[in-house]
């Protein structure tokens, strides 16, 4: 009977997460400096109605609010497969230098070489982003892995990658930086379908796979004996969704930016939506993730338009008191 209840309230919970994705991104493709009327931007989301809507609404800003619902859900689905495997609510690829080592190795290609295409980018900030997860895994091996020391030695990785970049951009010319402060700035201003087709087959790969993998990582939550015990790989389970994890966290932000707080967000709010089960905790947090950075992106064009604010400082405005709330709720005594 509790198990039935479970399910509906997932389902519910999922319903409304799906639906209010579809509000936000409606929404998205209505307002901006140029508003389109609902029925038209339902119309030019079909091909009909006025041509100029249509270019508006298909070249615009459809690809816009595709590329922040994607960043958002891959994210936070790699915050919640990194929670999972450290067993701190506090983890997520920001913190342990995930992000930072895909955004160094970006911020390398889009500075030293102009003419670096986009569609290239994702590897390149993959690549940045293996470096430090194995950087993070091998400094923390000792007779195995620990996820504690995995998270402290990701924090010195995350340190040390902002001071690569931040030497970066202080020492080119200033014309070659500016792309990749807006870059670095997390936002989805610009994104084109050129950003949309090569961010769609990592989602589209890595999301099942995640979800595939859940069972295990509800194993790994047990901790590494009781998971052996059960007949687990650990260390092989662990590799693989941390391999997961960076593909997720590189992909997305190679896309978008360095966008904040994301993944940890995402994973804690749908944690309180529909527990701690890694199959409904990932599912729920990608939604949660995407609505996040969504409605991010279109509060910063709609609070001093035609100025617009990266979605990125949104999210770091909500996520900084978020995360000084939940340092103070998971304080123990003494």
């Amino acid at each position: 009977m509790q198990r039935a209840m479970s399910l509906r309230r997932w389902a519910l919970v999922m319903t409304v997460l799906a639906a209010a994705n579809l509000a936000v991104l409606l929404a998205g493709i209505m307002i901006g400096e140029f508003p389109v009327p609902m029925w038209e931007a339902l119309k030019s989301v079909v091909g009909l109605g006025d041509p100029a809507y249509r270019f508006v609404i298909h070249e615009l800003r459809v690809p816009r609010a595709l590329v922040a619902f994607m960043v958002g859900a891959g994210l936070a689905l790699s915050g919640a497969i990194l929670q999972g495997l450290t067993r701190n609510p506090l983890a997520a690829p920001g913190v342990i230098g995930i992000n930072g080592g895909a955004a160094a190795l970006a911020v390398t290609a889009i500075v030293a070489i102009p003419t670096f295409p986009v569609a290239a980018l994702p590897f390149a900030a993959f690549v940045g982003a293996l470096a430090a997860a194995l950087l993070s895994y091998a400094l923390a091996w000792r007779r195995g892995s620990s996820p504690m020391r995995m998270l402290l030695v990701g924090v010195g990785i995350a340190a040390s990658a902002n001071a690569y970049i931040t030497f970066w951009v202080t020492t080119r010319d200033i014309n070659s930086v500016k792309q990749a402060m807006v870059w670095l700035m997390g936002s989805t201003y610009g994104r084109t379908w050129d950003h949309v087709w090569p961010l769609l087959p990592w989602l589209a790969i890595l999301v099942p796979a995640a979800l595939i993998m859940a069972r295990r990582l509800d194993v790994l939550k047990l901790g590494d004996e009781l998971a052996i015990g059960l007949g687990s790989a650990v260390e092989r389970t662990r590799a693989l969704l941390l391999l997961i994890c960076v593909c997720l966290a590189g992909a997305s932000v190679a896309m978008a930016g360095t966008i904040g707080f994301i993944g940890l967000m995402g994973p804690h709010i749908a944690r309180q939506l529909v527990g701690s089960s890694s199959l409904r905790l990932l599912s729920a947090s990608a939604l949660c993730g995407s609505l996040i950075v969504m409605a991010a992106d279109l509060l910063g064009r709609a609070l001093w338009p035609p100025l617009e604010i990266p979605a990125g400082i949104i999210t770091s405005a909500l996520g900084a008191p978020y995360l000084i709330y939940l340092l103070y709720r998971n304080r123990r005594p003494g």
